[in-house]
């Protein structure tokens, strides 16, 4: 059965006063005398009284509550995302709701929707990689709602972004390479819709272009996952047996790809060198450990919650937008040492 949510009206028929005066006393008002205040508040603490956050919000037009859309929860730089926002969210009285699209569109769409239904004071976005369509974005801002997106930002739609420089990063993990000696390197690359996976790419191109290596879109492959990396690492490295190093797009590739080049019977670094990007636990629990670039999930999360409590709390323009551009950082590990 269940139980009574105790309400004010309850605090003023255990005291015999009005419910105005208890409401009033809980919110500390002068007209009300102090040991009325503190004989309420004491009440409601023994009755475990709890306020209801959602009717205060719907009163004063705001839930305190922001909410998050992610592609993958168990990802460990979206988990470190989460982890900055929260805690920046919580020390401000604001609660989050996290919805995971699992890189589907129509589950994004339905979050999207959930999001709008509960009437979130402001949203942070990933998006997802199979999302070509926007609109479903843009209902935030036909209900006034500020919208932050992160790391895999909506090209069609203008808003606060807070992203990593992608280019940069793909640019030092693809000359570290090559400062190692690799001369025929590839890269397993995401859905060139994503901007990510475009700064990536286009990262690798430049390293290459600027050490007059020769670019060969033989050796670009559409892999961004595990599960595709044991499915086409072996059949890849059969057809360009000459590929002496590997730049994958993240670190979860870069493992899987490094696992079947050692079924191969291939050394890593020696025979091929991998370089991931990310920068998660799993980096240094491969074997060997993995090289890759730092994403900075923690600090983007919280750069991100910053951006959009400007929007929520100050009379920010909501025609005044902002980008910024967090600096990736190159971690040596042994996937890439080749000094042994």
């Amino acid at each position: 059965m269940k139980q009574h949510q105790v309400t004010i009206k309850d605090i003023a028929k255990a005291l015999d006063i009005s419910v105005s005066t208890v409401s009033r006393a809980l919110k500390d008002h002068p007209d009300i005398n102090k040991e009325t205040r503190k004989l309420v508040k004491e009440t409601a603490r023994q009755m475990k009284y709890e306020p209801n956050l959602l009717a205060l919000g719907l009163r004063r037009n705001k839930s305190n509550t922001i909410g998050i859309i992610i592609p993958e929860i168990v990802h460990h730089f979206f988990s470190s995302v989460i982890s900055g926002i929260e805690d920046y969210a919580y020390e401000r009285g604001y609660n989050v709701m996290v919805c995971q699209s699992n890189e589907n569109y129509n589950r994004e769409i339905i979050n999207a929707q959930a999001l709008l239904s509960s009437r979130v004071d402001g949203v942070l976005i990933s998006v997802s990689k199979s999302t070509l369509d926007f609109n479903h974005f843009r209902n935030f801002i036909t209900q006034g709602i500020p919208m932050v997106f992160f790391d895999r930002v909506c090209p069609d739609i203008v808003t606060d972004r807070v992203i990593i420089d992608d280019e940069g990063g793909a640019f030092l993990a693809t000359e570290h390479l090559i400062n190692i000696g690799c001369k025929r390197i590839a890269h397993f690359a995401a859905p060139q819709n994503l901007l990510i996976a475009q700064g990536r790419f286009s990262g690798y191109q430049r390293a290459l272009r600027q050490n007059s290596i020769p670019f060969d879109p033989k050796l670009v492959l559409h892999c961004d996952t595990q599960e595709l990396a044991f499915e086409k690492t072996g059949k890849f490295l059969e057809e360009f047996p000459d590929t002496d190093g590997i730049f994958a797009v993240n670190d979860s590739t870069a493992i899987a790809i490094m696992q079947v080049i050692k079924k191969m019977s291939k050394r890593v670094p020696d025979d091929i060198s991998v370089i991931g990007f990310g920068d998660g636990p799993n980096a240094l629990i491969a074997c060997p450990t993995l090289s890759t670039i730092e994403q900075k999930g923690y600090e983007m999360g919280t750069e991100a919650v910053n951006f959009l409590f400007n929007k929520i709390e100050n009379d920010i323009s909501a025609d005044s937008f902002k980008t910024k551009v967090l600096i990736p950082t190159l971690v040596k590990r042994e996937s890439t040492d080749r000094r042994k």
